[in-house]
């Protein structure tokens, strides 16, 4: 019998409710006790989904993050962490930061990318210091609640070395110098859970698809080494990729069972079978636990049926990963055309297509007979769809060539010809691009949407939200401006919902960190621009003041890391087709007199392959998207990009290649780490290093920001630095938004003054 069972379930609930909580708590609306019932609710509902599994994943929700849970819960959170709180504000206070009533603050813990997704992760911190204690009470708690309710289980961990791999050393400590003691806290942990009536234990270690050198692979053979002294089974979990060189390793790693991802790794899957040991369980992710098509069940069964039939109750089923990643449940969409539904699976229906898959299995395929009809035909019509396919864009993009890619002149000839129109002072101030997204125009667009606001009325509220940004900005003494893109939901949707070949979901959230969701749009078919997307907004904006204002655009690549991607052609090829859509909107703001054009590119790092060998190919073809976006402008428009919480420095010199004349990066969570690289890379453009942690309800200080640049200029030169928040400002308050953007106009009046002074 093939068993079924899950590796994880989307968290924030199927209309947010998590979001909701967190959000109203954090405010103080409701208490602790008011955000642990909802909590409490949510893992019941999301039980209840999941309860045709033969084992469902306990462990698996988090009230922000799974790596701060696991931190948590081996006593590894910060020592600027308040002492005298209790461990919920203590928890928070790493997520988020926080300021005191005395005025001192705690600085969140910094916050980046979950391997090659778009979700984010509190990054562990360690020094010489370091030491672990157990506290698995929550842990323990969730087992005892779904056991209560009747659930078989199947707790949920993520792995020590994993961890250890995760997290960041504060100091030149090397980071596997505590695996002993993190090892004896997990056992301690293994202990509690195997007196708790555990079978089964998931622990996730997906590092083994990606290059591990002798040490870690060494850390991971003492650590399940260690951990095989408990009566409990452990299913070693990887996912996100090909286990390739790992593959033999991970197979003889003492472990009861062993989780491969079959659809990013199917080519391994019979050398898996050959060389997993005989007493061994072995676990395919068959559905995609990333992405939202249906699966094609016939073709899956037809390469399953022979695996069962040689494994029997040796062989479990699961997605292939966390479905963290994807939407909860398709049926709460209502507005969707049919047929584009009819090729989708959100976290419910892809575990509903895992039952179908062992009932057929187990049962014979007579037992869901109708199910495979239908899917059969939702294959079919996908595949033959005229709405899919469109042969003048796939002409388009068959005339690319090198000229597309190149800007007129080299950046110093560009930055000589952009400083003589715009005349900006040193230490440039601007913002990334959003404002607050107030309750106002939220619930302008819902009436727009409800059609209880007509076009022009739209139109006219969004005039006077763009010119209260621009007194605002005006008034605080910023140097660019920005519209504030108060029309915008989502900086991928918005550009979605006006390019052929995207479809969108009233309810598809998905959970990016803590409370912040978004919905990715749907790229079903081949993409074009029918008209100008922005062009209004940003002339408006223009026309309200004698500064420059930004055009504000995301970038092909982010489009297409951030969207539900098409799995019918290579991604190279969507990217390329975003990438002239964005180009004429480029060319189109720049033809209506608007000389700075930003076009972000946060997701560009997020993108690439978890293996080093393989990031040239992406690099060459999302570089390229983007140049093929920005590089048609004339010498005296400036193009901007930015690019959030990522990790940068292994792949600056691709970053230098995109030559757009400005970039903006996070570093003030990582109080300017991120610019290393800049003692030994030259990089020749202009940047705009972030000195506002706009994930923090903390405000910086005037000072805080000096030291910040004073930092930037010893790797960077004053002449090219500008002084912006580290991300858009759409999630925070005008209240938090004015004093730290006025601290970032004062601070670069003190650096004009000291470099004046020098």
């Amino acid at each position: 019998m093939a068993i079924t069972h899950n590796l994880g379930f989307p968290r924030i609930g199927k209309n947010r409710e998590l979001k909701f909580a967190l959000e109203s708590f954090w405010r103080q609306h409701t208490t602790s006790e008011d955000l642990q019932n909802t909590a409490q609710q949510l893992r019941k509902t999301h039980w209840q989904l999941q309860q045709q599994l033969d084992w469902l994943p306990v462990g698996d929700f988090s009230l922000y993050d799974h790596v701060l849970d696991t931190s948590a819960l081996v006593g590894n959170l910060p020592n600027r962490v308040s002492q005298d709180q209790d461990e919920l504000t203590q928890y928070f206070q790493v997520a988020r930061g926080q300021t005191h009533s005395h005025c001192q603050q705690t600085a969140a813990g910094e916050m980046t990318k979950w391997f090659d997704t778009n979700y984010h992760y509190i990054v562990p911190e360690f020094d010489a210091n370091t030491t672990f204690s157990l506290h698995a009470d929550k842990l323990i708690a969730q087992v005892e609640e779904a056991k209560a309710l009747g659930h078989n289980i199947k707790p949920v961990l993520l792995g020590p070395v994993t961890y250890l791999w995760l997290g960041k050393s504060k100091d030149s400590s090397n980071k596997l110098d505590h695996l002993d003691n993190l090892l004896a806290t997990y056992e301690r942990l293994l202990i509690s859970l195997e007196q708790a009536g555990v079978e089964w234990l998931q622990i996730d270690e997906p590092i083994l698809v990606t290059e591990l050198d002798a040490s870690w692979q060494h850390a991971l053979k003492q650590a399940y080494l260690a951990l095989n002294k408990s009566s409990i089974k452990l299913l070693l979990t990887s996912y996100f990729g090909e286990l390739k060189e790992n593959l033999h390793f991970a197979c003889e790693l003492p472990v009861a069972g062993l989780h491969i991802d079959a659809i990013n790794g199917f080519e391994e899957i019979s050398r898996v079978i050959d060389w997993l040991p005989s007493h061994k369980v072995l676990s395919l992710g068959v559905i995609n636990g990333r992405n939202i098509w249906i699966n094609d069940l016939n073709k899956t069964l037809d390469w399953l049926t022979p695996i069962q039939q040689r494994l029997q109750d040796r062989l479990w089923l699961a997605p292939s990963c966390s479905l963290l990643h994807v939407p909860v449940d398709l049926d709460s969409e209502q507005n969707l055309d049919h047929d584009i539904s009819s090729w989708l699976a959100f976290a419910v229906q892809k575990l509903d297509e895992l039952n179908i898959l062992a009932t057929a299995l187990n049962q014979g395929k007579d037992a869901v007979a109708e199910e495979l009809i239908i899917n059969e035909f939702a294959i079919k019509s996908r595949q033959q769809s005229n709405r899919v396919h469109n042969p003048l864009v796939k002409t388009r993009v068959g005339g690319i060539n090198d000229s597309f890619a190149l800007r007129n002149s080299s950046y110093p000839q560009r930055a000589a010809i952009q400083q003589q129109r715009f005349n900006l002072p040193l230490y440039p101030t601007t913002t990334i691009g959003s404002f607050p997204q107030t309750d106002e125009i939220r619930q302008a667009r819902k009436q727009y949407r409800l059609g209880k606001l007509d076009e022009g009325q739209y139109q006219q509220f969004i005039k006077q939200e763009i010119s209260h940004a621009i007194e605002q900005q005006e008034s605080i003494g910023l140097d660019v401006l920005v519209h504030g893109e108060a029309e915008r939901n989502d900086m991928v949707e918005y550009f979605g919902e006006q390019l052929d070949g995207y479809a969108f979901s009233q309810f598809g959230w998905v959970q990016s960190y803590g409370s912040r969701c978004v919905k990715p749009p749907i790229i079903f078919g081949d993409i074009s621009r029918p008209q100008a997307m922005t062009v209004e907004w940003a002339t408006y904006a223009q026309s309200l003041s004698d500064k420059p204002v930004k055009g504000m655009l995301t970038g092909p690549v982010t489009i297409l890391n951030w969207s539900f991607v098409r799995d019918d052609q290579p991604r190279s090829e969507t990217c390329l087709q975003l990438a002239l859509a964005i180009r004429d909107e480029v060319l189109d703001l720049e033809q209506a007199g608007i000389n700075i054009i930003q076009i972000d590119e946060a997701a560009l790092r997020e993108g690439l392959p978890l293996r080093q060998s393989q990031w040239q190919q992406y690099l060459d073809w999302a570089i390229k998207s983007f140049k093929i976006t920005a590089n048609g402008v004339k010498d005296q428009t400036q193009i901007h990009t930015h690019m959030c919480y990522s990790e940068f420095n292994d792949i600056i010199q691709a970053i230098a290649d995109m030559d757009a004349d400005v970039i903006t990066i996070e570093t003030s969570r990582s109080d300017m780490e991120l610019l290393d690289v800049f003692n030994e890379f030259n990089y020749p453009n202009e940047i705009g290093p972030g000195v506002y942690d706009i994930h923090s309800p903390n405000i910086p200080s005037v000072d805080e920001i000096v030291d910040l640049i004073t930092k930037a200029a010893q790797r960077i030169p004053a002449e090219r630095l500008w002084i912006n928040p580290d991300c858009g400002l759409k999630t925070r308050r005008w209240q938090e938004v004015k004093p730290a953007l006025a601290a970032m106009v004062s601070a670069s009046e003190v650096l004009r003054s000291k470099r004046e002074a020098a």
